[in-house]
């Protein structure tokens, strides 16, 4: 029987780079939105430094009820790949505001 520490010793933790963690975002789609989070504006400022991952998350508003599976599909298919991921997060200003609720408006799955 593998002992915790030689188990752990035997996996191997391969860094991203920041475009093969921009890929795998860039799928993740918004579950009402036909539309990923990315090309909603709601993610920014993606760094890369070693296993770390760091983004903010941009949303409409505060209080967005689904905030909390928003940012777990962000975080689960990198922290999958072995990344740490970091969210910080703020509201989205008026003219991010408009593109979303356009965006929004064109492509809600009724």
């Amino acid at each position: 029987m593998l002992s915790y520490i030689s188990l752990f010793a035997c996996i191997e933790v391969k860094s991203m780079n920041e475009e093969e963690v921009k890929e795998i975002i860039s799928k993740i789609m918004h579950p009402e939105i036909d539309a990923s989070l990315v090309e909603l504006g709601m993610i920014e400022d993606v760094k890369v430094n070693g296993n770390k991952v760091s983004l903010t998350m941009v949303f409409p508003f505060p209080g967005v009820p689904i905030k909390f599976m928003l940012m777990e599909m962000v975080k689960q298919p990198l922290e999958e790949k072995g990344m740490e991921v970091e969210i910080s997060e703020r509201s989205m200003n008026e003219e991010e505001l408009q593109k979303f609720f356009k965006m929004e408006q064109e492509k809600w799955r009724a």
